[in-house]
This record gives C-alpha cells, sequence and structure tokens, in this order.
C-alpha cells in the first residue's frame, strides 16, 4: 500500500502545490515569531548584562540578611575582601562595579563633554567595553576615553585631558581636578553606557577622586553591591571549588550567582516577560493563518479524492480494506506536511539570517539567528497536525467508496447535504453573539448617560471582553453556515450578471456546481477581509473621535514653545502652507492665592483680534482689569468665581523676550501684586504649564511693570493640511530656534493618528499572511475546477467557445468569488469596528462611526487584482489543452 500511496501522490503532484505553498507559508510565519521572540530576548538580555564583560559570575546580595539578623547588605570595596579574592586560584579577573560620571576637557577643540567613568579591572576579560585603539590604562594619571567623546573633542592617543569630578566635591566643597594623559580610546560596543555615549576608564585608585567622594575617601572605601568575576578554564569540579572558596571569603548575605539566572531575575525585573507576551500575540495570527491554510488544504483532498474515486473503487475489489484506505490519505497528508513544514522552517532561518546580515533592528532589538528546540519542533509539528486534520474528512470519504462505483460514471464532485445540527448551531452561535454585544452597549450608555454608577476601569475592561467576545462568536457562527448562504448569494449575482454574455453565463454555472467548495474559499478570505476592515474601521473611527474631542478640548490649533520666539519667527511660519494665521503671545507665571493655599497660573496678553484669528472661541472685547477664563474654570472651585476679585502675584525674568518679541536684558524682577476680575469667556482651554490660565489686554503686563517671561507662538490652522505634515513644517521652519516644542489639539491629534497608523500597519501586516493564503486558495479552487471539468471545457471549445471567453469565465469565477467574500468582509469588519469604537472611546465623548472609503477601495482593488492574478495559470492550462486531447484524457 505504501508504493500505491507514493504513485497516487506523484499523480496529484500538480494539485498538491497550491496546499504545499499554504503551508510553506503559515510554517514560515510561525516559524519566523519564535526566531524573532529568540531575537528579541537575547538583545535585552545583551542590554541587561552589558555590563559583566565576558564575566561568567556575579557576586549580588541574597536579599536574606535584612531578615534574619537586620545587617544591612551595604558593603564597600574592602569588607568584599576583593583583594583576597582577586589571590583565589582559578580566578582570572574580578571587577567591582563602580560607576561615576565626570567631565573631560581638552584636545585641539578646546570643549568640555560629560562621560561614564568606571574604574580598570584586573583583567580587560570583565570589562564591559573594549579597546577601539591604544591601550588599557595601568598607571595613575591615565585615562581611556569613549570613542564618541573622541570624535566630539578631537581627541587622540598621547593627548591631554583635563577630567573633573561631579559637583558635591569634598569636605571643603572643592571638585577634584587633574590632568590626564589619554592611552586609549574604548567602544562601548555592548550598549553598557550608551546613555553617555561609553564610558572613560581609570586605574582605581584615581576613581575615587574623580567620583566625586572626596579626597580622603580612598578606593577601599567606595560602597558597592556588585562585583564581575571571570573564571580560568578549568575543570566541572576545580570551577566549582573555586566558586566556593569565594563564596566563602565574601561577607554576609552575598553570593557567587551564575551570568543567566542574575539576566533572568533581571528580565523579570524590567518586564522582560513581555517577550513571551508578544510572541503569543503574534502567534496567533500564525495560528489564524494556519487554519486558512487548513480551509486551502482540506478543498485539494477533497478533489483529489472525489477524482480517484474509480481508483479507489478498483483498490477495493482487489482486496484493499477501508483501514488501509484511509491511513493511505493520511500518509500522504502527513509527508505533505512534513516536507513543507521542513521547507518553511528552512525559509524562515534564510530569511531571519538574511535581516541579521543586512543589519536590521527593531527599537534597538537586533535580528539574529538564535535557535531554539521551539523554532523547529512547533511549526513542524503544528503543519503536520493541520494537514493531517484537513484531510480527516477526505479520508473518511476515501473509506465509503464501494467497488461497484469503478463501474458507475460520476461526477468529480459529489453534492452533500448540510447538516441541521451545524445550521443550528451556528444560528445559536449567532444569536448569543448578538446578546453578548448588546449588553455591553447597554451598560455602558447607561453608564455614560448617569442611569448607572460610573464603570471602574476593570469593569470597562470586562465590558470590552464581553463585547469582543461576542463578536468573535457571531463571526464564527458565520464562518459555520457559509455553505449555505454565500452559494446563495453567488447564485444571485451571477443570475443578475449571467445576462452580459456567454463566459459570465458559464463562470456563474461552474461556481454552483460544487457550492461547499467555492464557500470554504470564500470563507477563508472572509475572515482575513473581515478582520482588516474591523481594524481599518476601528482606526478611522479612533482618529475622528480623537480629533474631535481634542478640538472640544482645545481653542488654540498649535502653541509653539521655545527660547527667545520673535516676531521674526512669525514670519516663518506663516509661510508654512496650511497655516491661517499665526500670532506672538506674551506670557508670564502667576501665583493664585485661594484659602492661605497658593496655586500656579499662566496669564496670557491677547487682543480681541488676535483671539478671533488664533482661536476658536466666541469672546467679546477685553477689557481693562478683566483676566478672561474658560466657563468651565470660573465655577468658583478654584477661587475663580464669575466677576468676583483675585489678586495675582505676577512673576516675570528680565532675561528672557521682550513684550514685542525682540531680546531683551536685565535683572530678575520681584514679583508684583496685581488685581482682576474674572470672566468666564466662551473658549475652551489652552495648552499650559498649569492647570489654571487666563487672558489679559495687552499693555496689562506693561502697567504692571512686568516684562513677559517669554513669548509663544499661537497657530490657527485653515484645515487643508494633514496634522503630521502641519507640524512637521513648523518645526522645520523653526529649526534654528533653541527647545522647540509644540502643542495644542493638532500637534496632540498628529501624535494620536501617528500611533494609530503604526499599529494599524504592524496588525494588516500580520493578517497580510492569511489574506495570501487565502487568495492562494482561491486560485487553488480554480485549478482544481478546471481539472475537473477537462471534458466540459473541450466540449465547449469543440461548438465554438473562444480561448478569449474561457480565460473570461474563468476570471469572472474568480471575480464572482471573491467579490462577495470582499463586500460581506467589508459589512461585516465596519459594523465589528463600529461596535468596539464605541465601547472604547464612548467615555472620551462622541464617537465618530466614519466609513474608510480610502481602505474600503484598497480592499477591493487587492481583491480584483489577486482574482484576476489567481486566474491566470488555470485559464493558461484550459486553454493549453486541445479539445481532442481533453476529451481523450477525461
Amino acid at each position: 500500500m505504501w508504493s500505491i500511496t507514493f504513485k497516487l501522490m506523484k499523480r496529484s503532484m500538480r494539485m498538491l502545490v497550491p496546499a504545499g505553498i499554504a503551508i510553506i507559508i503559515g510554517t514560515m510565519f510561525v516559524s519566523s515569531t519564535f526566531l524573532f521572540g529568540n531575537a528579541l530576548d537575547h538583545s535585552l538580555r545583551q542590554q541587561v548584562s552589558a555590563s559583566f564583560g565576558d564575566a561568567q559570575y556575579a557576586v549580588s546580595n541574597t536579599g536574606s540578611s535584612d531578615a534574619e539578623d537586620g545587617r544591612s547588605t551595604s558593603e564597600t570595596v574592602a569588607s568584599m575582601n576583593l583583594d583576597r579574592i582577586r589571590e583565589i586560584q582559578g580566578v582570572s579577573g574580578v571587577r567591582p562595579d563602580t560607576v561615576s560620571q565626570i567631565e573631560i576637557s581638552g584636545g585641539s577643540r578646546n570643549e568640555h563633554s560629560s562621560t561614564a567613568v568606571i574604574g580598570m579591572a584586573n583583567s580587560s576579560g570583565v570589562m564591559p567595553v573594549s579597546l577601539a585603539s591604544g591601550l588599557w590604562p595601568a598607571h595613575s594619571g591615565e585615562i581611556a576615553v569613549p570613542e564618541s567623546m573622541a570624535n566630539l573633542l578631537s581627541l587622540h592617543v598621547g593627548d591631554t585631558v583635563k577630567s573633573t569630578a561631579p559637583s558635591g566635591g569634598d569636605e571643603a566643597g572643592q571638585n577634584d581636578s587633574r590632568t590626564m594623559t589619554v592611552v586609549g580610546i574604548s567602544k562601548d560596543t555592548a550598549g553598557a553606557y550608551a546613555y553617555y555615549g561609553g564610558a572613560a576608564i581609570v586605574v582605581e585608585q584615581d576613581f575615587a577622586g574623580l567620583a566625586g567622594f572626596g579626597s580622603t575617601t580612598t578606593f577601599e572605601n567606595l560602597p558597592i553591591s556588585t562585583m564581575f568575576i571571570e573564571l580560568a578554564p578549568a575543570t566541572a569540579e576545580q570551577q566549582t571549588l573555586t566558586l566556593r572558596k569565594i563564596d566563602a571569603a565574601l561577607p554576609h548575605g552575598f553570593q557567587v550567582k551564575e551570568r543567566k539566572a542574575l539576566e533572568d531575575s533581571m528580565m523579570k525585573s524590567l518586564g522582560g516577560g513581555q517577550v513571551n507576551i508578544t510572541t503569543t500575540f503574534i502567534l496567533a495570527f500564525g495560528v489564524l493563518a494556519m487554519f486558512v491554510a487548513a480551509i486551502v488544504i482540506a478543498n485539494t483532498f477533497q478533489v483529489m479524492i472525489a477524482q480517484r474515486r474509480r481508483t479507489l473503487a478498483l483498490l477495493r475489489t482487489i482486496g484493499a480494506r477501508k483501514s488501509q484506505l484511509y491511513a493511505s490519505v493520511l500518509v500522504e497528508a502527513s509527508i505533505l506536511g512534513l516536507v513543507c513544514s521542513v521547507v518553511g522552517v528552512g525559509c524562515a532561518l534564510l530569511l531571519m539570517t538574511l535581516l541579521g546580515v543586512s543589519g536590521v533592528n527593531l527599537a534597538g532589538a537586533q535580528f539574529s539567528v538564535v535557535l531554539s528546540w521551539p523554532v523547529f519542533v512547533v511549526p513542524i509539528l503544528f503543519g503536520m497536525v493541520i494537514t493531517i486534520l484537513a484531510s480527516s474528512g477526505s479520508a473518511r470519504a476515501a473509506t465509503g467508496v464501494t467497488p461497484l462505483e469503478a463501474l458507475q460514471p460520476m461526477e468529480a464532485s459529489v453534492k452533500r447535504r448540510h447538516g441541521w445540527l451545524s445550521m443550528m448551531m451556528s444560528l445559536l452561535l449567532m444569536l448569543l453573539g448578538v446578546v453578548a454585544v448588546i449588553l455591553p452597549i447597554v451598560l455602558t450608555r447607561r453608564s455614560l448617560t448617569g442611569e448607572s454608577a460610573a464603570l471602574t476601569a476593570d469593569q470597562s475592561t470586562q465590558i470590552l471582553g464581553v463585547g469582543i467576545l461576542g463578536v468573535m462568536m457571531f463571526f464564527v457562527g458565520v464562518l459555520l453556515c457559509s455553505s449555505q448562504w454565500m452559494p446563495w448569494l453567488l447564485k444571485g449575482v451571477g443570475a443578475l450578471l449571467s445576462h452580459i454574455g456567454p463566459a459570465t453565463r458559464i463562470a456563474s454555472a461552474n461556481i454552483q456546481k460544487n457550492p461547499r467548495r467555492v464557500a470554504s474559499t470564500g470563507a477563508a478570505l472572509l475572515i482575513g477581509v473581515t478582520l482588516v476592515s474591523c481594524l481599518g474601521t476601528g482606526a478611522a473611527s479612533a482618529k475622528q473621535t480623537m480629533s474631535n474631542a481634542l478640538d472640544a478640548r482645545y481653542s488654540v490649533d498649535i502653541q509653539v514653545t521655545g527660547n527667545h520666539l520673535t516676531a521674526a519667527d512669525v514670519n516663518k511660519v506663516k509661510k508654512v502652507g496650511g497655516v491661517h494665521a499665526a500670532g506672538l503671545v506674551p506670557t508670564v507665571p502667576a501665583t493664585l492665592s485661594v484659602d492661605g493655599q497658593q496655586q500656579g497660573m499662566s496669564v496670557y496678553e491677547l487682543s480681541s483680534s488676535d483671539i478671533s484669528n488664533l482661536m476658536h472661541a466666541s469672546v467679546s472685547a477685553v477689557q481693562d482689569g478683566d483676566i478672561l477664563v474658560p466657563k468651565a474654570l470660573a465655577t468658583g472651585k478654584n477661587g475663580l468665581a464669575q466677576g468676583s476679585k483675585v489678586t495675582l502675584g505676577l512673576n516675570a525674568s528680565g532675561s528672557d523676550n521682550g513684550r514685542d518679541g525682540t531680546a531683551s536684558t536685565g535683572t530678575a524682577q520681584h514679583g508684583v501684586s496685581r488685581e482682576f476680575r474674572v470672566v468666564g469667556a466662551n473658549y475652551r482651554g489652552v495648552e499650559s504649564d498649569n492647570e489654571l490660565y487666563g487672558i489679559v489686554k495687552p499693555g496689562t503686563l506693561d502697567a504692571a511693570g512686568i516684562r513677559a517671561e517669554g513669548n509663544e507662538i499661537w497657530i490657527s490652522s485653515d484645515g487643508q493640511q494633514n496634522a503630521g505634515t502641519l507640524v512637521t513644517n513648523i518645526k522645520d521652519a523653526l529649526s534654528d530656534v533653541d527647545g522647540v516644542n509644540v502643542g495644542g489639539s493638532i500637534a496632540v491629534r498628529s501624535q494620536w493618528e501617528q500611533i494609530v497608523n503604526v499599529l494599524l500597519m504592524i496588525l494588516v501586516a500580520l493578517l497580510a499572511v492569511a489574506v495570501v493564503i487565502a487568495l492562494i486558495g482561491v486560485a487553488n479552487t480554480l485549478s482544481l475546477s478546471v481539472i475537473e471539468r477537462l471534458r466540459e471545457s473541450a466540449t465547449l471549445r469543440a461548438i465554438g467557445l473562444t480561448r478569449g471567453q474561457l480565460r473570461a469565465s474563468l476570471a469572472i469565477e474568480a471575480l464572482l468569488i471573491s467579490g462577495c467574500s470582499v463586500v460581506v468582509g467589508l459589512v461585516l469588519g465596519t459594523i465589528f469596528g463600529w461596535v468596539g469604537s464605541y465601547l472604547v472611546f464612548a467615555q472620551f465623548g462622541a464617537v465618530a462611526y466614519p466609513l474608510d472609503w480610502g481602505m474600503d477601495a484598497a480592499i477591493v482593488a487587492v481583491a480584483v487584482v489577486s482574482a484576476l492574478l489567481a486566474s491566470v495559470l488555470p485559464a493558461k492550462h484550459a486553454v493549453s489543452t486541445s479539445p481532442v486531447e481533453a476529451l481523450a484524457e477525461a
């Protein structure tokens, strides 16, 4: 039976190719996920343990001494017995974990820069940095500077620099400053001191002074809690003995730990479990892709068994048992799953290798090939199991073939009656899904309207989870009954199009010949399209809802802060496309005293015309002695009651900008108290350093003898420019201004849209794998249909059907399958996206329910193009076979 199985598989190799491609893509995705997780974990481990150097062990406190006898685990270099440990046989290097910051000046540019500084160990193997050139410091007065600092200050080996300790200094408050010779250039390859741009190295006797501990402190008196230890190559027994000697030399509460154990501990404390969460999240999309692949595999084996019915019947007549036929199909599926899964794993390894060689990194994580058993076992096992399960239905069908069928003419496809049990289950799931969706919506609405208590964060999360579960149940119900409604839908659409021409009539008729296979193919595409549409609709709703919420919160589109903003900068901003108006707004900090407590307040000077041009507000003329605050603040809760008199302490520094935007100089001014009448105005809010803010008439600060602390540029958009583009162009226009920060509703909207776009791009990219496999399924269905209809196609050719009409019929067939799936997927995805948007964003304000025509059009375009491409190879096979040859083969 084995030889027969291999011969049958070899004969059907062309039919198995699409199913094999689906398996390869799915297993490649799964294997790549594990490889990515391994690379991410490896990169994080390198980052958290970069200070180890090549040390295999580290000394750290056990965390138990305090509880046992109340003694502190704070130790010094001397109490940790550093010298004694260095003398232990088998120890090749020890470095106390000491680090500080110093300032270095000198070089040909005569500039200065700050960096980290560490002490030189007795072995370069435990140093966390390497040498780019020169030598390690060996004597007092020698220093190795980091590569970045050498480039910045134009330093070379042999140069002299001045090293200064950080502020604090010794008992007299004097910082240690000494002249040192550069003997080496260090390179922080592992990124242990990436924040400082690397680390300088000095000998241990110089470190204490440069670290700012004072002239009376020696290296032996420095506090430490960790030491890194490198052991010389030796047998396991010798290294165990060496570790015991080290433990014996350590003070109470400290012990030697392996590097991996400490890495695990640090990964856990830094949230390293996020690597597993990320891998699991991506794997969910891999499972989805394999589920879609299973549909392609099932269709392939159904047609294969249908075509082999005569062969299987003949095998039964010569003595083959049902169990042998069943095992034959499963063996064929196992071989296909094994070979294609191995190829998929190989493709994943090749992809990760290419990414690693190209130097691509993601948020600092380097792509490198880090092997582990899940990389091979999980995708191969998963691929084989999915293939076997997908073919099990066809294997059972093979056992139902009787010897008598070998003598009966049969169509390749056999219609089956859909079970009532499956139909009832799908309707029940859809009903439960609707209930599970409506309940969270009602609870959320009652909470927002005040009919019930406000929902807590945990309750909101639980309600969202119920809503998601309801959507999933409804969608699964739709998929279960797809073999009922999808053929009916395709039949209706086909009937409408059948009047166009013979190609359309043939395509419509062909679709009805095997409705179950067409339905399963359409369901595979429906899954991907629905999920993509749901994400796109949710993203569009998130953008528009948050945009409306920001517009309701802010009265200023864009607020620019920076050092020494002037009228010339305003002119630069006005030239940016998308800017309707821009103006310079003087601002001062103020202090409001209420019931003996002081609150910070920001005061802005704007005229009535400025308010009209720069703000979304309805405010009458600003009067002398008035301070205009939003009505939401003029409630009396903060001491700002409508019509009341308040006294503000106005403060300003004369070292910043003048009121007219020209740079001014002078000495610091004292605060001035000024009384104002509170007026609740019709404007929403501004982005301020303080929760309280108000607007006064221009000239108020000058009359009070106060010079504005700084100026802001307020900008009104004309609404014609994209938020992200407008913010970027404004920043570019002010690139020569120090400390520029862009805020306001449009700036926040730009940041929000950027986050949503990135998330959407990632999720759609992950879903694209399932969509690609589904489109392969469409091509596979057409190919199988062509193989089944050789005699029919030959007959049509013989009675006058042209090659072009035959190609067109297959293209229309693909378009009908893809088109109906896409339309239904867009409708379901849009509804699901609206439901999710309401549950997530209702608390922020009125939820927008947009139709993302751009994404919908893109999905339709991709589906149409892909359907046409999917029909190319089947059509080529159909028209390349002559009518006479086809009639002879059929």
